[in-house]
């Protein structure tokens, strides 16, 4: 075999290894973070996950927003906690685009914004997230952000129920007193035929 040959074998080996001992010590610090999370040990958490978050690593900008949204290891800092929030929704994590949405509905972090709220909520209600489905549902019933609309308003209730969420299925039944019976028909059809789209890809 010619050398040229065995360079050009060794060349994706090495390339391989080397991705392969860069993620691994990556895997085993958000590890580590987790852990120490779960033993309450917030300080060492947010030690693991902060070079992680930096590089782009969806999970643990999630995590440093909670840390910063719950002011666990670090001053409660919401402006902060939705700086981090960002960064992960925008790559498709659904947890992180609901507490997004929430930051946005309720002014926490920076101005009230609705329509960003919605934004938000739908991006993570539509991979089946059944808080985003629940806070979406409110979003239509109050109008807020969005034309009222009662039958979305129902379908994104019944959809969040559908998941286990009782707090959806009370607030889809107070609805549905105050719908018309063709408006009750066409939500639980639209609610039939919905279809989660998944995962978002950044």
């Amino acid at each position: 075999m010619s050398d040229e040959r065995l360079i050009a074998l060794r060349f994706p080996v090495a390339l391989v290894l080397s991705i392969v001992c860069l993620t691994a010590p990556a895997r085993a610090d958000f590890k580590a973070g987790e852990n120490a999370y779960h033993r309450g040990d917030y300080a060492t958490a947010l030690r693991e996950w902060q070079p992680l978050a930096k590089q782009g690593h969806a999970v643990a900008q999630y995590n440093l927003g909670l840390l910063y949204a719950n002011g666990q290891g670090v001053p409660k800092d919401d402006v902060q906690a939705r700086q981090w929030y960002e960064k992960a929704a925008n790559q498709g994590h659904a947890d992180a685009q609901v507490n997004l949405g929430i930051l946005y509905d309720y002014g926490r972090g920076g101005p009230q914004d609705f329509k960003m709220a919605v934004r938000w909520y739908r991006r993570s209600a539509e991979q089946g997230n059944d808080l985003a489905q629940k806070k979406l549902g409110m979003m239509y019933e109050r109008g807020d952000g969005v034309v009222q609309d009662y039958v979305q308003a129902y379908m994104w209730y019944k959809l969040g129920a559908a998941n286990g969420a009782k707090p959806g299925a009370v607030l889809r039944d107070e609805l549905a007193i105050r719908m018309t019976s063709d408006q009750l028909v066409e939500a639980q059809k639209l609610a039939r035929e919905w279809k989660p789209k998944g995962k978002e890809r950044p």
